[in-house]
């Protein structure tokens, strides 16, 4: 399909050959691409009016497909059924004036279009690398562009699964004969535990490559408007810590400590993505969304007056110097808490980052806990006053005045059906709705 770019001939062999599920690519394919300032964004901060977006979330069928689908014996039947979901879900966001969506293409270690890296996702058929018999991607493209709104390819980088049960490496054991296999059969050095969770080792040089050459698959292929990353790059429990000790004895030389070299493996990802997508296509945007905090002050002089989990401290992502070295065309913190939770205030938060991105060319929009309307919280009293209804008002209404905000994501879709938070979707079709 025509991407409307100019790719030069050696980016697509690079983004070939970073797909090969051959053994062990050479080290660090992408990073050595020109730096990202080379390649300036027009400003398109307005070409559509404020961000009014939402995520949509395919991990375990959250917002999509439906549950039920997955039991359709007939393809075709349950292809009508998933599609017509999406569509529906599609018409829905548009009356309320949604105008971007998040749509969850890669979920774990797999994927939600016909990939020559990943299998397919059993989220649409129930089996991994089953193929569907359509492309929900592409599906999702032509249907939410035809409404005249914007997609962009929401990746989880690192986690694998979402377990570690028997059934589940069964279940990937078995891709082995598949052509492409699971990363879980083909690069098990490369996968460790954490959270409960199978996930790759992101101090791995060729993991990190691995996961830049799925991006790179998919702004080469798809008309994406943009990509974005959660805020799951390093994640563990203290019941269930990643162990990568092996990995820091054989990388981590030079480092004054782990979390250090940590941070540096996240640092690593981001450029190189950063760059291949702006060397493939200079018009897709490129976003993360991390946690809300960045650091404590009672930690860091420059950090938020907060006492929050800090993305710094736990998901070892500097996500303040991504977009002060310009890496990131914008930011999508999730500010998650209500005007009066002291530990993490709603406005504290959403003006520290405004003062953050106010010096550079990164746009800044925030995450909304919309999963939290209406929702009873002995510490967060507010999301159930009035359906919710005045604290939403509040922290729109904040985003909408402070300069340097320049829109709003809510997480996530399926919370718009929910009985629960019906006032406040009442309330964001006449803010935002035609």
């Amino acid at each position: 399909m025509p991407l409307h770019v100019k790719r030069s001939g050696a980016l697509i062999l690079l983004a070939l050959l970073l797909a090969s599920c051959s053994s062990k690519p050479p080290v660090s394919l992408v990073t050595p691409l020109p730096p990202v300032t080379k390649h300036p964004l027009p400003d398109k901060s307005r070409d559509n009016g404020p961000m009014r977006g939402i995520w949509l979330a395919t991990v375990s069928r959250l917002d999509w497909p439906p549950v039920s689908s997955v039991n359709i014996s007939n393809p075709a039947t349950r292809n009508s059924v998933q599609q017509k979901a999406l569509t529906d879900k599609l018409d829905k966001l548009k009356s309320l004036g949604i105008n971007t969506v998040f749509f969850q293409v890669k979920p774990d270690g797999t994927a939600l279009w016909p990939s020559k890296i990943l299998p397919w996702s059993d989220t649409l058929t129930g089996h991994v690398g089953q193929d569907p018999g359509y492309d929900p991607l592409m599906f999702m493209l032509d249907e939410a562009h035809k409404r005249g709104m914007k997609v962009h390819a929401w990746f989880n980088p690192y986690r694998v699964t979402t377990n570690t049960k028997p059934s589940t490496v069964a279940e990937l054991n078995r891709t082995i004969s598949l052509n492409p296999a699971s990363v879980f059969v083909l690069h098990r050095d490369w996968i460790r535990t954490a959270s409960d969770r199978y996930v790759l080792d992101p101090g791995i040089p060729e993991a990190r490559d691995w996961i830049t050459s799925i991006v790179a698959e998919v702004v080469s292929r798809y008309p994406v408007d943009g990509v974005q990353f959660d805020d799951y790059f390093y994640t563990e429990t203290p019941g269930s810590t990643l162990n990568d000790y092996q990995t820091f004895q054989k990388y981590g030389a030079g480092f004054a400590s782990k979390a250090d070299w940590r941070r540096h493996n996240t640092q690593q990802l981001i450029e190189q993505v950063s760059r291949s997508i702006k060397q493939l296509n200079p018009g897709v945007e490129f976003g993360v969304s991390p946690a809300g905090v960045w650091r404590n002050r009672s930690h860091d002089p420059l950090g938020s007056e907060t006492s929050g989990a800090a993305a710094y401290d736990e998901a070892f992502a500097d996500t303040r110097l991504w977009v002060k070295q310009g890496l990131l065309d914008y930011i999508a913190p999730q500010v998650y808490w209500p005007f009066s939770r002291k530990a993490a205030r709603y406005d504290v938060l959403a003006k520290w980052w405004a003062d953050v991105v106010k010096p550079t060319n990164t746009r800044l929009y925030i995450g909304v806990a919309l999963y939290k309307v209406g929702e009873r919280s002995k510490n967060e009293p507010d999301w159930t006053v009035n359906g919710g209804v005045p604290e939403l008002k509040k922290q729109l209404d904040l985003n909408e005045s402070v300069p340097h905000i320049d829109g709003t994501i809510l997480f996530r879709e399926d919370y718009l059906n929910q009985p629960q938070a019906q006032e406040a979707v009442s309330y964001i079709k006449t803010r935002w709705g035609s």
